[in-house]
């Protein structure tokens, strides 16, 4: 018995995979983007900072209030 040849010719086009040249550079990362804004914007970020603290801070105490003032 005799096999007829397979044909495997496909009518979709091959996708090439993106190579990168030697002379560049990937994008920089989200992180290393966000510490560079934020060394950039140093008084903003200072201050947000802060409100962050001062918030939590004031999250906390509020809940040990009313912990201790519903439970006694």
């Amino acid at each position: 018995m005799t096999q007829p040849p397979s044909v495997t010719t496909s009518e979709e086009p091959v996708a090439e995979t993106p190579t990168q040249s030697a002379g560049t550079t990937p994008p920089p990362s989200y992180v290393k983007l966000a510490m560079r804004n934020m060394v950039r914007k140093r008084a903003t970020s200072l201050f947000h900072f802060a409100l962050t603290a001062a918030a939590l801070l004031g999250v906390l105490v509020g809940l040990a209030f009313l912990d201790r003032y519903f439970n006694s």
